[in-house]
């Protein structure tokens, strides 16, 4: 308690929280390969962009493909450049996002309240599983998380009574807010327009427009978010109406993305991604709400709540875009521990917080045993879920101290050890699953430069990546559709039977594939399909030529 009462700078802290948070998201960072669609696709954008030298028009196996804006590929493009083209560059930008949100949560809450308050909203935002699982995978939604919340952090500052360097924050909120568009768009502006509007309409300060510097504020935003849009759109002429009819307008009131779920989605993915801290979230809403006209607490309920109720309401939905809620929860959550007075409350939400912890661990266990095909092997199921009973049992130790900095300090270790044993499982099984590194490495090695590769009936992302190689994309395009319409892309793009007849035309062909189009595959050609690698359960690499030695085995 000491140690969170004591006076000390504001860097210090940073520089302090930067050491803590560094070593558990940054760890191993590289030691994983690439888990496919995401992370394939935004490191091959960027690598494309430094191999051809263009930075405006993005590509993605060499043709155009605009469905977000740059900012994120220009961030990874850095990253190749100074690391290398590997796994551990791939996921540099997007992890110290992460990082850097943890770091804005701390100077926040260091500004609307005190230093324990920060500290503790820092530390449940770096501790929470889901935020730093998805801190540590190649997404454009962590680029926009962080962009987005230091833009809704310096309208903030700036907004509040006696607020001090008005014009700054005010500045750094328009710069923030145009480059939360330039990483994914117009929800840039729509969330933080939203969200003001709300604020405004609740506490009647329509003063504030005047203060807000709209004049100047507009000018800013432009010079910042306006030239890239301009030149793309000079140069790729088709590039307004996809990008802002077809992938914000109907992206948002249809299901051509067929990424529907229904609207209650985000509340269960909320609660298992910011475990162990989403049990108090119903406390920290009831006690903002208590406090709402303060305006702090107020500002920060809407900001969770708008972009929640947003993202619900879409019908294109998918897990990391309840990202930036993560925030202004934590924001609430660390008020509720700094300020919780009754030892009763805390022991309550200690034995919750348990009873959950300890149910998910013996379900993390027990579900390979009975399940008939568990997706989790039993020793990775064996180390989470023993995991979750470790935290559980600290919850409940803690709670029945009755002292909320106990409860939070208890869950804080855990959840950090949680933290650093977990993702390697996590990560391990995803990329049993998705990953086509091993495929890559076998094309490289065997695939001479006269012979064609193909992705047979799946795009695999990172192949292009890994072999640095276009490749030959066979049945359904998928988000390659647009860009493979758009010049000559002949014999780049193939059915299934303009790709039989090319397997059985005399041309080396390699061809990765999932093992369910194996058999299709077999009885659609006369040359013989071999083997030549395996990756996983599932993936497969193939060729119409004898290939001297098989990698992995076909199970």
């Amino acid at each position: 308690m000491k140690f969170f009462d004591r006076e000390q700078g504001i860097g210090k802290d940073l520089a302090l929280l930067g050491l803590v948070f560094g070593v558990l998201y940054f760890q191993f960072l590289g030691r994983l390969p690439l888990i496919d669609p995401d992370e394939g696709r935004y490191v091959e954008i960027p690598r494309e962009m430094l191999e051809r030298g263009d930075f405006i028009t993005p590509t993605l196996n060499y043709v155009k493909y605009f469905e977000k804006p740059p900012l994120h590929y220009w961030l990874n493009a850095i990253s190749l450049a100074v690391f290398g083209e590997n796994e551990f560059a791939a996921r540099f930008a997007g992890t110290l996002c992460g990082l850097a949100t943890v770091l804005l949560t701390y100077y926040l809450g260091r500004k609307i309240y005190d230093r324990r308050a920060a500290l503790i909203s820092a530390g449940i935002l770096g501790t929470a599983g889901g935020f730093l699982v998805l801190a540590r995978i190649n997404y454009t939604d962590m680029t926009l998380t962080f962009f987005l919340s230091a833009a809704f952090a310096f309208f903030m500052l700036a907004s509040r009574e006696g607020a001090e360097h008005r014009g700054r924050n005010y500045c750094l909120f328009y710069i923030f807010m145009a480059l939360a568009v330039l990483a994914k768009g117009l929800i840039g502006i729509v969330l933080p327009g939203g969200v003001i509007l709300a604020y405004l309409a609740f506490t009647k300060r329509w003063r504030l427009l005047r203060e807000m510097r709209l004049g100047t504020g507009i000018l800013v935003f432009l010079a910042v978010a306006a030239p890239w849009f301009v030149l793309v759109s000079l140069r790729n002429p088709e590039f307004p109406q996809f990008f802002f009819i077809h992938e914000h307008f109907q992206r948002f009131l249809t299901k051509v993305h067929h990424r529907y779920q229904p609207p209650w989605f985000f509340i269960p993915i909320l609660a298992a991604t910011l475990l162990p801290w989403s049990p108090f979230i119903p406390a920290a809403l009831k006690k903002g709400w208590q406090e709402h006209k303060n305006g702090d607490a107020l500002y920060l309920l809407l900001w969770a709540g708008v972009i929640f109720a947003f993202f619900s309401k879409s019908n294109s939905k998918l897990v990391p875009y309840i990202l930036p809620v993560f925030p202004p929860l934590a924001l609430l959550i660390g008020n509720w521990f700094r300020e919780a007075t009754s030892a009763a409350a805390v022991r309550r939400h200690g034995i919750a917080v348990g009873s959950l912890l300890l149910l998910l661990g013996a379900g993390a266990i027990g579900y390979p045993l009975v399940a008939p095909k568990p997706e989790v092997a039993v020793v990775d199921g064996a180390i989470v879920g023993g995991l979750f009973l470790v935290e559980g049992v600290v919850a409940l130790w803690a709670g029945r101290t009755g002292n909320p900095f106990t409860l939070f300090a208890s869950l804080g270790v855990a959840g950090y050890l949680f933290a650093l044993a977990a993702p390697p499982v996590v990560y391990a099984r995803m990329v049993d699953k998705s990953s086509v590194k091993t495929l890559s490495l076998a094309l490289r090695e065997k695939a001479g430069q006269d012979a064609k590769i193909a992705c047979y009936m799946t795009y695999e992302q990172g192949v292009p990546f890994y072999t640095h190689r276009r490749a030959i994309v066979v049945g359904d395009r998928d988000e390659l559709q647009f860009g493979s319409e758009r010049g000559d892309n002949t014999g780049w793009y193939l059915d299934r039977d303009q790709f039989h007849r090319l397997w059985d035309s005399g041309d080396t062909v390699f061809a990765t594939l999932r093992r369910r189009d194996l058999s299709t595959l077999q009885q659609s050609v006369r040359t013989p399909v071999r083997v030549v690698a395996v990756q996983g359960k599932e993936k497969l690499l193939v060729c119409n030529r004898e290939v001297t030695g098989t990698v992995g085995a076909l199970k």
